[in-house]
């Protein structure tokens, strides 16, 4: 029998994953990863590789891709007077130097307290403590400081990820251009320049969104009722090229395309605020679980999610829940390599 919509619950959205199917490196070539194709009305699946993403395109669609760029944000130091070792992982810019930081361990970061990192490129002195434990950070320093955080920042990679990553840049987009995100929008990991440009090719629009990507990202849902969960704020900013590329498809009668969850959430943020897609930027909290009505998109790119995440409610909202929890389970038995460093679907 089908579940009611209104009764879901967390625990439905469960489902059993062997840990060796965790991708714990990128693969390489970018698109030789797996790609799962599957219809949304119909719950049909196809077995490919993301190379043959061309084959499932049609001239005329729009893609909307997310361009915000990773900082490398996990950045290790010392306590000046007491030469204590701490570790800060940079949230958000406030402006004026000052970020909002988690900070461990935390009673190392009383405020007052002064750190240096790097061998003294950064240092830093903590104003205040803030709702979630989180600390407000004042930064010194000369030159860039996003130069000097390439220079001494580690990537902060998803907790699931145990192995150390080689090669920074893999964890970027290869169009990653405003930096900002505390995790990378990783649906856009599969492409390369190359498969880009065969796209643009056939006669697909390619276009840009910026959504940071807020560590909320990675944070379970732990309401018994999906209804109950609190969703984490992430700034988007929708420009003109991109609304005018959408609505000139829709007018045409092709297909908006979104790679990644987070592209979706932006598109339909905007949709949702502003009744239609235009130029819009500002700050989302949008929670899309199934019973939502989507606004603006017709296809999306994505990974395969964590269990009981707001990201595995999402997919089931655009294609279905029973259609999303075989997907997932033909794809563990499959032996498909699941989350960041993951393999693809292609919901269309």
């Amino acid at each position: 029998m089908p579940l009611d919509l209104k009764d879901l619950k967390t625990k439905d959205f469960a489902y059993d994953l062997p840990k060796e199917l965790i991708a714990q490196t990128p693969i390489e070539p970018r698109d030789a990863s797996r790609l799962m194709v599957l219809d949304k009305e119909t719950g049909k699946i196809e077995h490919a590789h993301f190379h043959d993403i061309v084959d499932f395109l049609h001239p005329g669609d729009c893609l909307v891709l997310n361009d915000s760029r990773v900082l490398p944000a996990r950045i290790y130091g010392i306590k000046e007077d007491t030469g204590a070792r701490v570790e800060f992982l940079l949230l958000r810019n406030r402006g004026n130097d000052i970020w909002e930081v988690l900070c461990g361990p935390g009673k190392r970061a009383k405020p007052g307290s002064k750190f240096t990192f790097g061998d003294n490129l950064l240092k830093a002195e903590v104003l205040e403590i803030i709702e979630d434990g989180n600390r407000l950070v004042k930064f010194s320093y000369d030159g860039s400081f996003f130069s000097i955080l390439d220079q001494i920042g580690q990537m902060p990679l998803p907790p699931y990820i145990k192995k150390k990553l080689e090669n920074k840049e893999r964890y970027q987009t290869v169009y990653s251009r405003e930096v900002g995100s505390a995790a990378a929008p990783t649906a856009g990991l599969h492409f390369t320049k190359e498969l880009l440009q065969r796209v643009r090719d056939m006669g697909v629009k390619v276009e840009f969104v910026t959504l940071h990507v807020g560590l909320g990202t990675f944070r379970p849902v732990t309401a018994e009722h999906i209804t109950d969960h609190q969703m984490h704020s992430e700034h988007y900013d929708l420009p003109k090229e991109t609304a005018d590329a959408i609505n000139e498809t829709k007018k045409n009668g092709g297909r908006v395309i979104a790679v990644g969850t987070t592209s979706c959430r932006t598109l339909e943020s905007v949709a949702t605020k502003e009744g239609c897609i235009r130029p819009s930027e500002g700050w989302t909290d949008i929670f899309i679980y199934p019973g939502y009505q989507f606004k603006a998109l017709d296809g999306l790119i994505t990974n395969f999610h964590l269990p009981e995440s707001t990201l595995i409610m999402l997919v089931s909202a655009l294609a279905g829940y029973d259609h999303i929890m075989n997907a997932y389970k033909v794809a563990v038995e499959e032996k498909y390599r699941f989350f960041s460093f993951g393999d693809a679907m292609f919901i269309h």
